[in-house]
């Protein structure tokens, strides 16, 4: 019974999003809004990221000794530098991982 609930309810959530992406049309959007709804996935990004650089695994603000936020700024930098996401991703993960192992 359980997993039925659960079904259900994931095809329903997933009805109710989808509806609203497959049943809007494009021309009926106003040239502002397209260009609001177009900062959407920059303002969604932060609120997933910030979290997992400066919490601790209990949720606690995680300032001192955090390599994180070291290993963030560095793979701002190199994706400002570079306009290259695979490049801020390597530089994030390698500065990372050279802090933890080598550093702290």
């Amino acid at each position: 019974m359980t997993w039925i609930t659960l079904i259900i309810a994931g095809i329903i959530t997933f009805l109710l999003r989808f509806s609203m992406i497959a049943l809007i049309k494009e021309n009926s959007l106003s040239e502002k809004t397209k260009i609001v709804l177009s900062y959407v996935p920059s303002a969604v990004f932060p609120a997933i990221i910030f979290p997992a650089i400066f919490l601790d695994n209990s949720g606690l603000l995680d300032l001192e000794n955090n390599p994180k936020i070291l290993a963030s700024i560095i793979a701002i930098i190199a994706g400002f530098m570079s306009k290259n996401i695979i490049a801020t991703i390597f530089a994030g993960l390698a500065s990372y991982w050279f802090l933890i192992f080598v550093y702290y």
